[in-house]
């Protein structure tokens, strides 16, 4: 009866995350975890972070007997097996077991016939991956209407079952896969890199790829404990018991400013009636912050208002948090010949959105041609491999947004005035249509509608406009009218451009500066 007693206690006293945890199969392994993003967010505030030093330089030569090593499977093995299908000598290494996790990823059905495109996937095995689907996202904002969006992150891949089949259809085509064998180190020389792995093999290849995400040794060696500009933080989980709902949340708030954060959250359906709930925000990294634990009880705090439903009757199946570090200097460009960073390790997303699957999806067919050129014409010294992660203006445009989007720790800003600018934005791309909406959400802000958007929202919202612009402060604006002149300028140089012949490859550096060239403006101005 005292055990009893004291476990009522437990319960009657612990907080709503606890309760929330306790729920989980593995509740101790997901503390962990939170305590893992939240030392390494002291660690960035504090400045605490030492880069390591995996690349050395030599002048020693071998023969490589691989054209491609990438480091990092999960999203590799996408370009593991696109260049395996063109007939180059891949290896791929993952530090553990090459299988995806239980949580679905997302993105719109148009980006996923890329990889039938590719022929990376059938369109049978397109169907087979996607789990769950829902008809429109929603957008909205505390003290406003609801805006809708479709085709926008509305589809729910299985990754376990898509890396399965490209898996098995990189190894048909003859590639090397190295499981349980993490990137240890990489000698350079000017015509092969010699990689070894932590278990002591030692591979000689043309062409380095990092595919290890944002926290990448070779990333952090080459940032040399830079400190990102800002952090998103994430805390989101998969659960069942919420009420029916077949459509997904994109963007949305249901809160003020609280403890110097404006929060956000994104929903979506997921697999076997359940329902992924995520909440983030963007933050500076001014050592007053102190510890995320109070952003992580905040999650479980607000979950239930926010889908209507109680928090006893919600089944956590998993829990994930993580952070997601922007730098304004990006895609990173590695300081090495021999090496490229690609996907989340190359920061190729905008500082809005999370980066991962889709990111990677989305530069896939423009990586794939960009390689395939470099590696036909040996162009892989440093200045060559930068023009595969070049200047975007259209992704540094989106630096004021985000900065419009965050709360300095060292300010007071109005509890509702993020909420009433992004009313006001949104309320602007309603107007001028879906595919407005659709490219900003898509993370490929084009320079017509920006500028459409920006005349509008100053027209109709002034006082509002003035005081984002006194936020963010005059700096940050002048750097950000740079990027925007240099959006439409980069558009207008597009229409000019002689479109390069995708059908015949050409084994020369003139074809491939031409091919990188023309898809660094496609990209760069969302016309992709």
């Amino acid at each position: 009866m005292q055990a009893f007693r004291m476990a009522r206690h437990k319960m009657l006293f612990s907080s709503p995350l606890e309760q929330y945890l306790s729920r989980l199969s593995h509740p101790e392994t997901t503390r962990q975890i939170l305590t893992r993003v939240d030392h390494r967010w002291q660690s960035y505030c504090k400045g605490l972070e030492q880069p390591p030093q995996p690349i050395q330089l030599s002048d020693t030569e071998v023969e490589p007997e691989l054209d491609v090593v990438i480091c990092g499977g999960t999203l590799g093995i996408l370009l593991a097996t696109g260049l395996q299908a063109q007939g180059w000598r891949v290896a791929l290494l993952e530090a553990g077991l090459l299988q995806g996790r239980e949580q679905e990823w997302n993105l719109s059905r148009e980006e996923l016939e890329t990889l039938v495109q590719l022929e990376l996937l059938t369109p049978d095995e397109r169907e087979q991956v996607i789990t769950s689907e829902y008809s429109r996202g929603r957008i909205a904002f505390l003290g406003g209407p609801d805006h809708w969006a479709t085709g926008v992150l509305n589809i729910g891949i299985y990754p376990v079952t898509l890396l399965e089949l490209l898996k098995n259809k990189f190894l048909t085509l003859g590639g090397k896969l190295l499981e349980n064998t993490g990137f240890a180190s990489a000698v350079l020389s000017p015509h092969h890199a010699c990689v070894s792995t932590q278990n002591g093999l030692t591979l000689n290849t043309r062409l380095l790829i990092d595919a290890m995400g944002h926290f990448s040794p070779i990333v952090a060696q080459a940032r040399q404990g830079q400190t990102p500009s800002l952090i998103c933080a994430v805390v989101g989980s998969c659960a069942t018991g919420f009420p029916d709902n077949d459509k997904g949340d994109l963007l949305v708030t249901t809160t003020p400013i609280r403890q110097q954060m404006q929060y956000f959250w994104e929903a979506f359906p997921a697999r076997a009636g359940g329902r992924t709930t995520y909440l983030f925000t963007y933050l500076d990294l001014d050592p007053g912050r102190g510890s995320l634990q109070a952003f992580f009880e905040d999650y479980a705090t607000l979950l239930p208002e926010y889908q209507q439903c109680e928090l006893a009757a919600l089944q956590p199946l998993r829990l994930l948090a993580g952070l997601f570090p922007a730098y304004p200097d990006s895609p990173l460009r590695l300081p090495w010949g021999r090496t490229l960073a690609v996907g989340d390790a190359a920061a190729q997303q905008s500082p809005l959105s999370f980066g991962g699957f889709g990111a990677m999806v989305r530069h896939l067919p423009r990586l794939l041609r960009g390689i395939q050129a470099a590696l036909a014409a040996d162009c892989l010294d440093r200045l060559s491999l930068a023009e595969l992660q070049p200047y975007a203006p259209n992704i540094s445009v989106t630096w004021l947004f985000a900065r419009t989007m965050q709360v300095p720790w060292r300010s007071s800003l109005p509890p509702d005035r993020i909420n009433q600018l992004l009313n006001q934005v949104f309320t602007v791309l309603d107007q001028l249509g879906p595919e407005a909406m659709q490219t900003f959400l898509q993370d490929k802000p084009r320079w017509d509608s920006l500028t459409q958007t920006l005349i509008a929202t100053l027209l109709q919202a002034p006082d509002l406009t003035l005081a984002s612009v006194t936020q963010v402060g005059l700096p940050t604006l002048a750097q950000w009218l740079s990027h925007y002149l240099r959006l439409g300028v980069s558009s207008l140089r597009l229409k000019m451009a002689p479109v390069p012949d995708w059908t015949q490859p050409q084994a020369s550096k003139a074809y491939f500066r031409e091919l990188a060239r023309y898809d660094a403006l496609r990209y760069g101005t969302g016309l992709e």
